[in-house]
């Protein structure tokens, strides 16, 4: 059975972080004159609440008065006022309605866009340590989670806190007495719907993660039928689901008996204080201190009184359980790139940004083509590892004192077991990663001192998975040069081999690709994910296992576009078919992060070592399924 995991989003946090919650409100920081507007409305909601009360007692010591000196009652004032104030109540609830969307929106629009901005300024090390699924959630329901309270938690606070001293003031006003023992339902309401709540959010949760594991249980029982019938594991994944599943019943029954003793227990505190309220008031009334419009108006807010209380205590609960999605997002926010620019380079970008204006001539231009912003050559020439040692984690070595230099025009081929350090080599000349110690140098100078922008910008990567992006053919070419023409495009697709099969496609270069290119073939997408790269004119070239997913044909067509691309520029190939990098300049054998063997293919075939015995091994191989799918 699947290995239990505890969601991140089922982490309940029983305290309130100011400091965490400041820097959140941050985001609300935009939008201080709808959070006025929203503040000024929860308490004129409230002003109306505690009014209607107010109005109900005068209308009926009114009708009392008349009655007893025989005159007809004038109620009409009161019924104007009640209007005003239902008219005033409705306008209130549609703007703060209104209001709140706003705010709700445009703060999880913010925490997203920010979110989404420091994920691209972060380097290949954190995705490593993070899974896609982690990063989707805090694009996601975190980000909403913590919208939702931006805009309607302030609500509910001003609101509730203004009723409960509103009615306690009105109360003290009609009868000190009556009011002090009215409120003395406060607490005990307060504890009850703090307690229940709470208990509620938990079982929620514990029985959200128990439907999640129960629905994933399901799911590898069904795809792994066939495996558990060939072992006979009927009885024991039985035995292991029924575990997930009086798990999920016990915790859905706690559920239902807190939803269930919930609401009771509230009506039971409440009817409490109406019995008090009638009973003391009663006993005002007989005195003549109370008249019976204020006593009525004494029973409607004591039975009130639980709205406010149970608003308050639901929203702590909903700020504590929300706390757990702003650690998340606000850590994902404060965490800084490992690797960035020097203050020695950004300044340098500064002095030359300055010293070359945006609109110039055509000196500039020139001056541009063969400048880079850092202020050193635009042009690569050379690419070394000098004593270069890396390490992904503490203790666990992948290189180590690795030495390597390339120059321009020269193609390198990586070659060796899986984990070896091949892709490894390939990061660290991209500067995805950076040496644990030594230097890798571009022309003779320590690559962080160059601007990483502009390292990266001349970069071009075919994958072994190619990801293409929904949209057009020609929108994925484009990617990798977005101020490319149409003929542009199609010269890096000719250039590349591509154009042909485009043509034959339903638009031709308009067709639609699909989510992730699916309605093309793996080859299809090699070939456009080269034409992307190749539109780019990167001086430097990387190919990682670009073959390994294609058939024999698709392979030779991949071949020729490559060989036709890599001219003039640095180039890495990481293959897994050897018979792709026979034309190498030069072949590493990389194993446990150092070069083995290296030389041309025909020379590490020469030497009978390690190369040859890898390389007859895979010929014999592949010769023996050409031979098995001819007949």
């Amino acid at each position: 059975m699947a290995q239990d995991h505890t969601l991140e989003e089922d982490v309940f946090t029983g305290s309130i972080d100011l400091a965490l919650w400041r820097k959140v409100l941050m985001f609300a920081r935009p939008y201080r004159r709808h959070l006025t507007v929203l503040a000024i409305l929860g308490a004129l909601v409230g002003v109306f609440d505690i009014t209607y009360p107010l109005i109900t007692a005068a209308v009926i010591d009114s009708l009392r008065a008349h009655e007893k000196t025989g005159t007809p009652a004038r109620i009409g004032w009161y019924l104007a006022i009640n209007t005003s104030l239902i008219l005033g109540f409705v306008s209130c609830i549609c703007t703060f309605i209104v209001v709140a969307g706003r705010i709700t929106s445009g703060v999880s629009h913010d925490i997203r866009k920010s979110a989404f901005a420091k994920l691209q300024e972060l380097p290949f090390s954190f995705y490593d340590r993070k899974a896609v699924g982690w990063l989707m959630a805090r694009l996601t329901s975190d980000c909403g989670s913590l919208s939702r309270i931006m805009g309607w938690a302030l609500l509910d606070i001003c609101w509730g806190v203004i009723v409960l001293i509103l009615v306690s003031g009105a109360m003290f006003w009609l009868n000190w007495r009556v009011a002090i023992v009215v409120l003395l339902l406060v607490p005990p309401l307060a504890f009850v719907s703090r307690y229940f709540q709470l208990r509620l959010l938990l079982t929620s949760r514990a029985l959200r993660k128990a439907n999640s594991q129960t629905t994933a249980a399901f799911n590898e029982g069904i795809l792994g039928v066939r495996t558990t019938k060939s072992m006979v594991r009927e009885q024991r994944n039985l035995e292991e689901f029924t575990v997930l599943a009086d798990t999920m019943y016990d915790h859905a029954v706690s559920n239902q008996l807190y939803s269930a003793a919930f609401v009771p227990m509230v009506l039971s505190i409440c009817a409490i204080g109406i019995g008090l309220a009638l009973w003391r008031g009663g006993v005002e009334l007989t005195w003549g201190g109370l008249t019976v419009g204020q006593l009525v108006a004494f029973l409607q807010y004591a039975a009130f009184l639980q709205h406010p209380a149970q608003e308050l205590a639901n929203t702590i609960t909903m700020i504590q359980a929300a706390q757990a999605s702003a650690e998340r997002v606000q850590g994902l926010l404060d965490t800084d790139p490992e690797i960035v620019d020097s203050p020695e380079v950004q300044e340098r970008l500064q002095q030359f940004a300055s010293a070359c204006p945006v609109v110039a001539g055509e000196h500039v231009r020139r001056l541009r083509e063969q400048i880079a912003p850092d202020g050193y050559s635009a042009t690569i020439e050379s690419i070394e590892f000098r004593d270069v040692s890396f390490s992904y984690k503490a203790g666990q070595t992948v290189l180590r004192n690795f030495n390597l230099s390339v120059r321009a025009g020269e193609t390198i081929a990586l070659v060796g077991p899986t984990a070896g350090g091949k892709t490894t080599i390939v990061g660290l000349a991209c500067r995805f990663y950076e040496p644990t110690s030594g230097q890798i140098l571009i022309n003779g100078l320590d690559y962080r001192r160059r601007s990483l922008k502009w390292l990266q910008s001349n970069l071009g990567m075919v994958l072994q998975q190619p990801h293409l992006f929904s949209g057009t053919v020609r929108q994925n070419i484009r990617y990798g040069r977005l101020d490319a023409t149409d003929e542009q495009v199609e010269q890096a697709a000719r250039q590349t081999r591509a154009h042909e099969f485009i043509m034959e496609l339903e638009n031709g270069y308009d067709t639609q690709v699909g989510e992730g290119g699916n309605k093309l073939s793996t080859g299809q997408k090699q070939l456009i994910a080269l034409a992307r790269a190749i539109i780019a004119d990167p001086q430097i070239f990387v190919m990682d296992e670009a073959t390994s997913s294609v058939d024999t044909h698709t392979e030779r067509a991949i071949q020729s576009a490559v060989q036709r691309v890599l001219e003039n520029r640095i180039s890495f190939v990481i293959a897994h078919r050897l018979s792709t990098i026979r034309s190498a300049d030069r072949i590493l054998l990389i194993d446990a992060g150092q070069i083995v063997e290296q030389g041309t293919h025909h020379d590490l075939l020469a030497r009978r070592g390690r190369y040859y015995e890898l390389y007859t091994s895979q010929f014999t191989h592949e010769r023996e399924e050409q031979m098995l799918h001819y007949t």
